[in-house]
């Protein structure tokens, strides 16, 4: 799966992405940005630079780095969103699946 939030800062989703990796949640995380995000919050329609975080974990996984990122994001509600990786190289699909195994 692919799971991506935003934060305000690079540091925070550095941050962000070094635990969840630290804890085996994701096999790797990309920080990308700025980016800019058009949103509707608290009623308003805003604009404002965002960066994304990329995290690459799996289905099995996914339950536990939802609660990380919601309990270690500096936002009160954020954004946190999964897709599943239809296809993928077969090197890349297993080391994900080694990567994010209990220890």
């Amino acid at each position: 799966m692919q799971v991506s939030t935003a934060t305000e800062t690079r540091d925070q989703a550095v941050a962000l992405a070094a635990g969840a990796v630290e804890q085996r949640l994701a096999a790797g995380a990309q920080v990308v940005g700025p980016v800019v995000s058009v949103f509707w919050h608290l009623g308003k329609q805003g604009t404002g630079e965002e960066w994304q975080l990329l995290l690459k974990t799996t289905k099995d996984r996914y339950p536990e780095l939802e609660n990380y990122l919601l309990d270690n994001h500096p936002w009160d509600n954020p954004e946190v969103c999964a897709v599943p990786i239809i296809l993928g190289a077969d090197r890349c699909i297993e080391w994900v699946q080694k990567s994010v195994e209990p220890s």
